[in-house]
């Protein structure tokens, strides 16, 4: 049984305080940036508020997938540059502790986290993907019950057309209605009611019956060719039957390899009874997956090589550059999942080949930093940073300066009679 040491759990609590923040930081503005396009595509669809949770739910684990490995790196990075910057990873050094033993804590959240992300990626992912377009789909053609469109015309079955000026209680309330109905004879009736409320029926779930009160109903009566003058009524209540609209089933899930589970995908991917597209996209869906969790096994790697800051120095570039090179590598395997979907290149050369890229790069910088003294694989990044930052540093003190003398200038007595001569 492995036994954590005091050493161990020092460690533990370094990483896991910012992991949990990057965690939390990084899914709430996934979210709130999703909230706000789905706010206003229910508004404009009329359906239930509640929805919108329900779909921010299930993208949770799409925005999981690329979270995970993210916080992860970036707990361990912000650890060790903690451990740098307070100079407690030269005493570690000094008294032979060497990076491989630091990362024996880090490695084991990491193991933890491959884990969960396993299961979301071949999992939970493809299934709340279909349930979310499942959603999207039931929204649009209005199975969730979606509300009447206040203002506007609003098409019901084949024959009705209605309008609602006012909508109060939630719909519960509807004023200034006007309605045109065809019936099956070919008579035409215009409606129009001061107020009005929606009831459900028993009998016919099908149904609906929009009880109308104090309105006007003129019948524009034909028979055969002859059109006869229309007829005008009033009523104080008067019940208008709606039939609401067939809506068809939502497909089968599998329309898109990305929903498919693990067995799924290793059946059709390798099945020669499969069509080739299928098996292109299938194999490249797989690929795409493994190839996103095998990465968080270099994390760890990437965050020492570029958590710790040359010596005398607090630079931050690491930290910026470690979030652009893991963004960048997804975007890339995303990329690769395409080409490789399409049947244009095999995976091996559109995925392996920059994850062996990839690895290779994080296992070099690793390697100048653990091995090498002095080593630092951004060595010529920081001093370029340095550079620019000084020029910048420069620019802002002379414009600085020179707005001083000019103020000085201005309040100056003899600078301003000098000026009037």
């Amino acid at each position: 049984m492995l036994s954590l040491t005091s050493l161990d759990r020092y460690i533990f609590r370094l990483v896991i305080v910012p992991m949990l923040a990057v965690f939390a930081i990084a899914a709430s503005l996934l979210i709130l940036d999703k909230m706000l396009s789905l706010f206003d595509f229910v508004a404009v669809e009329g359906g239930p508020v509640g929805v919108v949770f329900q779909m921010l739910g299930l993208l949770i684990p799409e925005y999981a997938s690329l979270a995970i490995p993210l916080g992860l790196m970036l707990g361990i990075l912000l650890a060790f540059r903690s451990l740098a910057t307070s100079s407690e990873l030269d005493i570690f050094r000094a008294v032979g502790i060497g990076y491989f033993r630091l990362l024996r804590v880090p490695y084991l959240i990491t193991l933890v986290l491959m884990g969960l992300n396993v299961a979301i990626v071949f999992y939970v992912q493809p299934l709340s993907n279909y349930y979310y377009q499942q959603l999207d789909y039931e929204l649009r053609s209005g199975a969730l019950g979606a509300s009447i469109k206040v203002g506007e015309f609003n098409a019901l079955a084949d024959r009705m057309a209605l309008r609602i000026e006012q909508s109060e209680d939630d719909g519960r309330r509807l004023r200034g209605i006007f309605a045109r109905v065809q019936t099956e004879s070919g008579d035409i009736l215009s409606i129009s009611a001061r107020e009005g409320n929606f009831l459900a029926t028993t009998d016919s779930p099908d149904t609906i019956i929009l009880q109308l009160t104090d309105g006007t109903i003129i019948q524009d009566h034909r028979q055969g060719l002859d059109k006869m003058a229309p007829r005008v009524l009033s009523f104080t209540e008067h019940s208008l039957p709606i039939d609401l609209p067939q809506v068809e089933e939502f497909r089968a899930r599998g329309n898109e390899e990305k929903e498919y589970i693990l067995p799924e995908l290793l059946r059709i991917g390798w099945s020669d009874s499969a069509p080739e597209v299928a098996r292109d996209g299938s194999q490249a869906s797989f690929t795409f997956r493994l190839v996103e969790v095998l990465t968080m096994l270099f994390m760890p790697l990437m965050a020492v090589a570029l958590g710790i800051p040359p010596k005398r120095s607090s630079s931050a570039l690491g930290v910026f550059v470690s979030i652009i090179l893991v963004v960048a590598f997804h975007k890339v395997n995303e990329y690769g999942r395409d080409v490789a979907a399409l049947g244009i290149a095999s995976p091996w050369l559109t995925q392996w080949g920059p994850f062996a890229v990839f690895v290779a790069l994080l296992l070099w910088m690793f390697y100048q930093v653990a091995y090498i003294p002095g080593g630092q694989p951004l060595g010529f990044l920081e001093k370029a940073f340095s550079k620019i930052s000084k020029l910048v540093l420069s620019i802002f003190r002379l414009r600085r300066r020179k707005l001083r003398e000019e103020s000085r200038e201005g309040t100056d007595p003899d600078m301003q009679a000098a000026r009037a001569e």
